[in-house]
């Protein structure tokens, strides 16, 4: 298909990245139903039907703020549903970020199992990790993504990722 028909077939694509990405929030918005912080499952299941491109960015889109506000092993305190952490390194790898999947899937074996079966009284990501004595382990992995990330303020690896995606592949963004 050649771009003018992904143009008529996909009016997103005519804007500029700014508003593709805005098209693509609101998208998210309407179709990524469910509370991602929650522990039961249900928001990657509903994701599950979405098509890959946008099934990708539904579950990446958490880790791009985990990211920004925290990091890649915090990330598992609050988005550690294995399910959603399954879909999220999917995600990744769909999007191209194959990298940024390792880095994820690492702290993924890392902190799965010690917060498995973390209590309120165990404290946040950094006391179990402390504790466990893997902080700098996860100090490694905290590192390495953000290095992933560093391309300038303002900007996010992840988001950029959706916006070349859904150019290149709108049928599996915009699909049914």
């Amino acid at each position: 298909m050649d771009e003018t028909s992904n143009h008529r077939s996909w009016p997103a694509l005519e804007k500029d990245d700014a508003g593709l990405q805005e098209e693509l929030f609101k998208l998210l918005t309407v179709r990524a139903v469910g509370d991602p912080y929650a522990d039961d499952g249900v928001f990657a299941a509903n994701i599950a039907s979405l098509p890959a491109g946008l099934r990708a960015m539904a579950a990446t889109h958490w880790l791009d703020l985990s990211l920004t506000l925290d990091s890649i092993t915090w990330h598992f305190g609050n988005f550690g549903e294995p399910k959603l952490a399954a879909e999220t390194e999917a995600g990744l790898r769909e999007l191209g970020l194959d990298e940024l999947a390792s880095c994820f899937a690492e702290a993924k074996e890392l902190m799965l199992p010690l917060l498995a079966q973390r209590t309120e009284a165990d404290g946040d990501p950094n006391e179990i990790l402390d504790r466990a004595g893997l902080r700098d382990r996860g100090d490694e992995l905290d590192q390495r993504a953000w290095a992933l990330d560093d391309l300038g303020a303002g900007r996010s690896v992840i988001y950029e990722a959706w916006i070349r995606y859904a150019r290149q592949h709108p049928e599996r963004v915009f699909g049914s």
